[in-house]
């Protein structure tokens, strides 16, 4: 909490709202007084932060996603000349990977100019399934959200443990025959893991252990954009 007792207020308010809230269910979920909640849900929705469904709930409005794409990626600016650079250390195309629910999205690459390599177009949707992008993106997650996936999934939980233990995660032709990677995480100031940093090219370049070659390089990588 800021100390900011409205403010609090009307965060905790918003929080209560994501999957839709009556009054009731954000007086229970808040553990405001009912007039407290009632009277900052009403100004937040004259404020377009929440806006009211065909049941009379609470949502998120459109005025939270208009500020959000107003804002400038502190991530994803600072990221680009980071994968340019890796790119060049590496001599294989780097990509960023977010996650969304059981998908990854490559939000940001730099590309080899030439030669053999593995081209992952900024938007490419991929799975949670396989390569080592989604072990790093799976790896720190807690047990209720990584068993679903495992008995569909190109790695197992103790890939995941390994993961943890040293820090990066490598596969070979786990998501696409001939391919290799390396991946490593990318933290919040808490510590959590809210990305993954990767470099993909031909296992005939990259060979059967990555990792070995380039854990490094990637892993320093995350660190750099760790913490903004």
């Amino acid at each position: 909490m800021s100390g900011v007792g409205v403010l609090d207020k009307a965060v905790v308010i918003l929080a209560a709202c994501v999957d839709g809230a009556s009054l009731a269910e954000l007086v229970e979920r808040t553990k405001l007084p009912r007039a407290t909640a009632h009277r900052l849900a009403q100004a937040l929705e004259i404020h377009r932060m929440l806006v009211r469904d065909t049941q009379g709930r609470w949502r998120p409005g459109p005025r939270l996603g208009e500020l959000a794409n107003a804002a400038p990626d502190v991530l994803l600016t600072a990221a680009e000349p980071l994968l340019g650079a890796l790119r060049d250390a590496t001599g294989e195309s780097a990509q960023l990977y977010l996650r969304r629910a059981d998908e990854r999205i490559c939000v940001a690459a730099a590309e080899r100019a030439s030669g053999l390599r593995d081209t992952v177009p900024v938007g490419s949707v991929l799975p949670m399934t396989a390569g080592s992008a989604a072990q790093i993106l799976l790896a720190w997650e807690p047990p209720e959200a990584v068993m679903p996936l495992l008995p569909r999934s190109k790695f197992t939980g103790r890939t995941l443990a390994e993961v943890r233990r040293r820090g990066w995660a490598q596969s070979v032709a786990e998501r696409e025959a001939g391919v290799a990677s390396v991946s490593a995480p990318i933290r919040d100031r808490t510590g959590r893991v809210i990305a993954a940093i990767s470099i993909s090219g031909p296992i005939e370049r990259l060979g059967r252990r990555p990792g070995e070659r380039h854990a490094m390089a990637v892993v320093r990588a995350g660190q750099r954009l760790s913490g903004l």
